[in-house]
């Protein structure tokens, strides 16, 4: 799997980790919103932290469901239950449901440390979800969102080629 290419990552590096996670938190916040349910199939895992460390970004993701909150971290991973790490695509490809985990996990495009089962609910809790990041992304962006909706999709086409694929 091909990493992000540099004209995407340079400007991540250099930006301050506020901006970064104000970026994040917005992003999450409409995906909330328009998912409310989103973490409900999780049970007794709504408790646990969730880290999400994409190999093409010098960033870590940990997301606490019970809080529904996301932190945004550089450097070594923080503190979680459970941990996935793999390029960015695929992360998000797997949050929007259009990739097979487990392929992806035995072809080790991606790593799953820590709690398997806390990890295994967040994947059946994401399953049903019908997330379209594009869509998301759009409904932040005003009147620019035909606009960012249609690169974004653009974007995940040609990043998940050949990869697209439901869970089950």
């Amino acid at each position: 799997m091909p990493n992000l290419p540099p004209l995407l990552v340079k400007p991540v590096e250099i930006a301050p980790l506020w901006l970064v996670q104000r970026v994040a938190r917005t992003i999450f916040s409409g995906v909330l919103k328009s998912h409310s349910a989103l973490f409900d199939r999780l049970g007794d895992y709504r408790q646990s932290r969730y880290c999400f460390s994409p190999t093409d970004l010098p960033l870590h993701f940990r997301v606490v469901p019970a809080a529904q909150a996301i932190s945004v971290f550089r450097g070594v991973p923080p503190q979680a239950d459970a941990r996935i790490e793999g390029p960015l695509v695929l992360l998000l490809g797997l949050l929007e449901g259009r990739c097979d985990a487990d392929a992806l996990f035995f072809s080790r495009d991606l790593a799953v440390t820590g709690d398997m089962e806390a990890m295994l609910a967040l994947r059946n809790a994401l399953d049903d979800s019908a997330i379209d990041l594009p869509r998301e992304l759009g409904a932040l962006a005003g009147l620019f969102s035909p606009l960012v909706r249609g690169v974004a999709r653009h974007i995940r086409e040609r990043a998940l080629e050949g990869r697209e694929t439901a869970w089950n």
